[in-house]
């Protein structure tokens, strides 16, 4: 879906939108229009959508109110991306190829008006490539948004938005693809082609080559799997001279548990177990397309975990790049398995300053947070409230959870350095425990265990059912408030 700014070229929409606060109806609306507005109990609630047919020139014009609420601070651009989403959620498949929504009178700041943009963007997103049979009725017709009247500046925010956008729905993209179609080699290929002419530095590594520098723990999950595995680096140089900051994803592009199979029921949502890789993807598409002044290396371990004849086995040992050895317990503890070496070579390579790591890590933070937040682990306190007010600003809400001692030793093995799982309780704790012992000394780093953000199971303001893109907009916030400040 495009967004245009109307001008002299461009006609003007028969689906018109206006934006109405609550308890506000417009003082040049039509009484009919106002008498069925009231009468259909419209009063400009967030997300309220009211329609009425008016006479225009050239015949009728689809009048629609969009509610944007009474909010103040950051629940006000929250509430305006929502009523932008309504919009588009109510006329996606109305048959309408445009919607104009039209600011005058609406007394909208730029920021607050770009936010409204967005909103409609993100909603309008759909991914239809695999459905064949669909009638002209079930068929997005919505292919624009034309912004009418809208504050001076908006359109110049809206070139920044419009990257984000981009890099948001590059995520959904990849998170919504079988497993059939993206896997480790094709998840590469697709970045590869994305990324071309964007300015982003792509560094490929494949099985060969990790096997020389000895990603034990990666490739150990790979290891049941016809699809080789794959490390991706996407650095983004928009400034020079700092240590760089480095965005880490769990790319398990399918994951049925390995050995310890995972039970059948529900098994096809594992195709949306690479949603950290495919955050940080997005992530840095979004930084180059709005050619961000930050220095970002995205980096992403791929496999699929496939219990195959030659699957490693409860029990067995294998050896990190780092040098610890980890007795795997549980083979569908695999994602840390991953990260752990790509946290190791990320931090050889690159030295930097702040990692944050991105993944869809445990169920067990579903336990706890349910689908409202993801779960942030850290070992600064600065570094963990500059992701608290980059989530509370973005609408990809964070939760931070305690770590410690008591819980890093849970994970001590009779054998190994360590073992790959700690007993029932505190699963999502000892996981971040684990990926701790593989950050140096002196780098701020931050763990998100996204499980529960990255795939829904009903439409959400800004998204449809089923991929959200969460991550994004939480790293770009993350980037312009404290990396570009």
């Amino acid at each position: 879906m495009t967004i245009v700014f109307a001008s002299a070229g461009i006609a003007r929409p028969r689906l018109v939108a206006r934006l109405v606060g609550e308890g506000t109806l417009p003082a040049d609306l039509a009484e009919p229009v106002r008498e069925a507005a009231v009468a259909s109990r419209f009063s400009g609630k967030t997300g309220q959508v009211f329609e009425a047919f008016v006479p225009g020139e050239g015949g009728l014009t689809r009048l629609a109110l969009a509610g944007i609420g009474r909010a103040t601070g950051a629940d006000r651009i929250a509430a305006l991306e929502r009523a932008g989403g309504a919009l588009v959620a109510k006329y996606l498949t109305s048959g309408e190829p445009a919607l104009g929504i039209d600011f005058a009178g609406s007394a909208l700041t730029a920021n607050e008006a770009t936010s409204v943009l967005l909103g409609a963007r993100l909603r309008g997103w759909r991914y239809d490539v695999y459905k064949t049979r669909l009638t002209d009725e079930q068929k997005p017709s919505l292919e624009r948004i034309v912004a009418i009247d809208a504050p001076e500046g908006t359109e110049a925010l809206w070139q920044t938005e419009a990257a984000l956008a981009a890099g948001v729905e590059f995520t959904r993209e990849l998170v919504t693809e079988p497993a059939n179609v993206i896997y480790p080699e094709s998840f590469v290929e697709r970045c590869a082609k994305r990324f071309a002419g964007t300015g982003v530095d792509v560094v490929v590594l494949d099985k060969g080559e990790l096997e020389a520098l000895g990603m034990g723990a990666l490739l150990g999950v790979a290891q049941g799997s016809v699809r080789e595995a794959r490390v991706l680096a996407l650095r983004w140089k928009g400034r020079a001279g700092s240590r760089p900051t480095a965005f880490v994803g769990k790319g398990v592009t399918f994951d049925t548990g390995g050995i310890s199979i995972k039970p059948a029921g529900g098994m096809e949502d594992m195709k949306w177990d690479m949603g950290g890789a495919a955050a940080v993807a997005g992530a840095l598409l979004t930084l180059a397309l709005r050619k961000a002044e930050a220095d970002v290396i995205g980096v992403v371990g791929l496999v699929e975990n496939m219990p195959d004849g030659n699957a490693q086995r409860p029990g067995d040992v294998v050896t990190s790049l780092s040098g610890q050895t980890i007795e795997v317990i549980n083979t569908d503890a695999e994602g840390r398995l991953v990260l752990c070496d790509v946290l190791t070579w990320v931090q050889q390579t690159y030295a930097p300053a702040t990692i944050v790591d991105l993944a869809t890590l445990t169920g067990a933070i579903m336990v706890s947070l349910g689908t409202e937040y993801g779960g942030m682990f850290a070992n600064d306190d600065l570094l963990a409230s500059q992701l608290d007010t980059a989530g509370k600003a973005s609408g990809d809400k964070l939760w931070r959870f305690p770590m410690g001692p008591a819980y890093d030793k849970l994970i001590d093995s009779p054998i190994a350095d360590m073992k790959n799982v700690g007993p029932r309780l505190g699963g999502s704790i000892t996981a971040a425990q684990f990926l701790q012992r593989f950050i140096n000394e002196g780098v701020a780093w931050a763990h998100l265990d996204i499980a529960g953000m990255v795939w829904a199971d009903k439409p959400g303001a800004t998204h449809g059912k089923g991929a959200t893109g969460f991550g994004v907009r939480l790293l770009d916030r993350y980037v312009r408030d404290v990396l570009e400040a």
